[in-house]
């Protein structure tokens, strides 16, 4: 496996939700991991004390921001890999302050490509990014289904947005990022720097503290559980392909082991249409779970909203070889006990029921 040495893999963003599930795969699999994280985000601290108990010294804690170029060099220089998932993760908080997530998003990216282009070894780097790099989608015509929106396109409703959609950069979030998107694929290009980039649907699961203005299904359940109402943006007939966070890492693992065949390429990473899902749907599936109807109240659409979008996952599969993905009804329920023992509030029986199938079907 390219990258494979006695140096630390470095994982920007390393106590974060997926950059945490990820760590934690890495160590668990006897690699020593660099988590370089600035802490900022609510919560994560935990993720961090949670890998530092049960990892010990295959966790080396760096309590730094991407833009701290001293600091960021520093761990590059040590690393034999590097998975960037460090990033302002918001749309609302970048039109709030644009320049911080400028700051963030692409001056943080362009920090790390070269402090690991200076290392002059062949460091492999694996980009998250995201589907906002195409757009709201609005040149799409759709249906309005009693499962959400649809594509018109028959092509599309089967499979998804492939990788061949055209960019188009929406709110300063989405330009951030794929500004980001772009440097890494041309740093491949450009100096032969090993690297990939996965766009990422909506990914969920275990760790994720989840807001109104990120990690929705997380925040939906976490509202539910707490018997709070949930605000829904837009009509919640939105349609999107949902991942659990285990199947996202086999994904960073493999695009890792075969860089040096998919390096300068692009992937979208989601749940593909297996996994599509409306916000309605889910709400009506939570309710379900918790044996109550949560309280929903709606406001106006947000900027750069997509009232689709499905990652055809059909070009990741196939380079990186996954496995079909977790059901999403499966990996919510999963992701429900996880919440629910976190706060302490019991489960119905009815969650505790798709627990134990979600179990037994993976056994």
């Amino acid at each position: 496996m390219s990258g494979v040495s006695k140096r630390p893999i470095l994982v920007t963003g390393g106590a974060g939700f997926i950059g945490s599930n990820l760590a934690d795969r890495l160590a668990g699999e006897g690699y020593p991991v660099i988590v370089y994280d600035a802490l900022s985000r609510s919560g994560v601290e935990r993720n961090l004390a949670w890998l530092a108990e049960r990892h010990r010294d295959l966790i080396r804690p760096v309590i730094a921001d991407v833009r701290d170029r001293a600091a960021l060099a520093q761990a590059a220089s040590e690393a034999g890999a590097v998975f960037h998932m460090a990033a302002q993760v918001a749309v609302t908080t970048s039109l709030a302050d644009p320049r911080e997530d400028f700051d963030i998003n692409l001056g943080g990216t362009f920090n790390l490509l070269e402090a690991v282009r200076a290392t002059g070894r062949r460091v492999p780097v694996i980009f998250a990014s995201t589907n906002k790099v195409y757009g709201d989608l609005a040149d799409l015509a759709f249906d309005l289904t009693p499962e959400g929106y649809l594509p018109c396109r028959s092509e599309i409703r089967a499979n998804g947005i492939g990788e061949d959609r055209p960019l188009d950069f929406h709110t300063p979030y989405g330009c951030s990022k794929g500004g980001a998107d772009q440097y890494v694929l041309d740093y491949a290009r450009s100096y032969g720097l090993p690297a990939a980039v996965l766009r990422m649907s909506c990914i969920y699961g275990e760790r994720q503290m989840g807001t109104e203005d990120q990690g929705w299904v997380a925040h939906f359940l976490i509202r539910a559980l707490e018997g709070a109402p949930i605000t829904l943006y837009g009509d919640g007939h939105q349609v999107r392909d949902i991942l659990e966070v285990s199947d996202a890492v086999d994904a960073y693992m493999a695009a890792w082991r075969g860089i040096e065949s998919i390096s300068g390429r692009a992937f979208n990473l989601g749940g593909g249409a297996d996994n599509a899902v409306s916000l309605r749907t889910l709400i009506a599936h939570i309710g379900d779970l918790l044996e109550t109807r949560p309280e929903v109240s709606f406001d106006d659409w947000r900027a750069g909203d997509q009232r689709y979008f499905v990652a055809d996952t059909r070009a990741a599969s196939q380079a990186l070889q996954l496995a079909p993905s977790r059901p999403w009804r499966d990996g919510v329920a999963r992701l429900a006990h996880w919440l629910a023992d976190e706060r302490g509030i019991p489960l119905p029986a009815a969650g505790h029921v798709d627990l134990r199938v979600q179990q037994a079907a993976a056994s």
